[in-house]
């Protein structure tokens, strides 16, 4: 079991590090479509000027830095898997001004953390991806000060995400894909109702909530869609591999076609919706 684990580790940072860059030209973009996520984690945090924050699995830096900015007395320690992802987070934290945010790559599973040491816990849209998620909340847990507040975002189901799904069963329809291994990393593996929630309380949370909220991903056209799609998406480049050159065309019309009928006025919108999970350490 323990070798499982640290295959998917190790392949998780491989996928980051090599999607980085897709992850970086996009940043701006990403960045808008998913703040409403983690406003809604920051707002439940009820964070304080003076709050220490940890924000696991950050990525390019959110909400990590959008806390910093709103504890200018406190700091914000962001970690991730993958170090070229956290150069990412680190040049926007240095764009914007912020000197209380700080980078550190660790695994989700094995915090280089004391007890009780932050006064809240993001995590948006990484559990799905651990290895171990009940491991992953135990240490979010861990880490936390009584009193403090565990924040995590994980998506909904496919069927209230057609920004993904639009793409991923387009390709799914035209090739064999592999299925994945139970309790593999994937976009919708935490989407089961009662799932985090039951991970939270298990790792000694308290008050445990969990809420929906849904936004709106938007492109200028079709196409611009399909290249966000297939520079940041792992699942999706891992599809396509799978295509020869015809099937990969006929993919790709398909999707465009499919973005088309998604469109209002001159925009392609699709529907993103996440469960936002808060508990409180005892």
């Amino acid at each position: 079991m323990s070798n499982n684990l640290d295959h998917i580790r190790e392949q998780q940072k491989d996928i980051w590090d090599r999607f980085s860059t897709g992850w970086q030209k996009w940043d701006e973009l990403v960045l808008g479509w998913l703040a409403p996520f983690g406003d809604a984690m920051i707002h439940q945090a009820k964070l304080r000027d003076g709050d220490h924050v940890l924000d696991v699995a950050a990525g390019t830096g959110e909400p990590g830095l959008t806390a910093a900015a709103l504890v200018p007395k406190g700091r914000v320690t962001v970690t991730d898997l993958s170090e070229r992802m956290l150069q990412v987070a680190a040049e926007n934290a240095r764009h914007r001004g912020l000197s209380n945010f700080t980078t550190e790559i660790c695994d989700a599973g094995s915090l280089p953390f004391a007890d009780k040491s932050f006064d809240a816990v993001l995590c948006r849209f990484g559990f799905m991806f651990f290895p171990d998620v009940g491991a992953a909340a135990r240490q979010f847990s861990r880490v936390a000060k009584p009193g403090a507040r565990v924040c995590a975002a994980v998506w909904s189901g496919p069927e209230k995400n057609p920004w993904a799904t639009t793409i991923m069963a387009t390709i799914a329809r035209h090739v064999t894909l592999p299925a994945p291994m139970p309790g593999a990393p994937g976009l919708f593996r935490c989407a089961a109702a009662g799932m985090m929630s039951a991970a939270f309380a298990d790792a000694g949370l308290q008050d445990v909530d969990e809420r929906e909220i849904s936004t709106v991903m938007v492109h200028e056209s079709p196409e611009r869609y399909w290249t966000f799609m297939t520079e940041i998406a792992a699942p999706v480049v891992a599809g396509l591999a799978q295509a020869d050159a015809a099937t990969h065309e006929a993919i790709k019309n398909e999707v465009l076609d499919l973005a088309r009928r998604s469109m209002r006025g001159n925009k392609v919108e699709l529907r993103s919706t996440a469960t936002i999970v808060t508990g409180t350490r005892r």
